[in-house]
């Protein structure tokens, strides 16, 4: 007798394809393509993932201090420093004195760089967003619940995110 989770993970018609729902195929699919555009993204900025995801940290807070960055980022403050010494070099970010603390320094993201991510994020965003239009307010509610059910049983799969804000 199989267990629920063999049953579950068993094989429909010999494909060897999980048996699972069309709707969390497509999830899976669209973390794929997620991944691929991140990476399209990055090497269109000439950067590696780190420092894509250090430069998405600045670009939806603004300027942040080199151990904050690190904390958010969840690497060490020398690993921080080298990302930032990356980005600097490629022109997407500057180090500039924090007016909080005479002693730190703020990394700043280059307004250049912004307009330059931006342009490419925002079509996407904004067409994503516009899918929602094709569907009821109830219909977008349902969505939007199950969505949040997803990246909550996630979240409790990965346990406390030491990027979290």
């Amino acid at each position: 007798m199989q267990t629920e989770e063999e049953e579950f993970l068993g094989t429909d018609a010999g494909m060897g394809e999980p048996r699972v729902r069309d709707a969390t195929r497509l999830l899976r699919e669209f973390l794929d393509v997620s991944d691929a555009f991140e990476r399209s993204l990055g090497v269109e900025l000439e950067v590696n993932q780190t420092d894509l995801e250090a430069m998405e940290h600045l670009l939806m807070s603004g300027p942040l201090g080199p151990s904050e960055l690190a904390r958010r980022l969840g690497i060490s403050t020398a690993s921080a420093t080298t990302a930032i010494d990356r980005l600097v070099a490629v022109g997407h970010v500057t180090r500039e004195p924090n007016p909080r603390d005479r002693r730190g320094v703020l990394v700043v993201p280059n307004e250049a760089s912004r307009a330059r991510a931006m342009a490419r994020l925002m079509p996407m965003i904004i067409g994503v967003d516009a899918q929602l239009d094709h569907f009821s307010a109830g219909e977008q509610e349902t969505i939007t619940r199950y969505l949040r059910r997803v990246v909550d049983l996630y979240q409790e799969h990965v346990g406390e995110d030491p990027r979290a804000r």
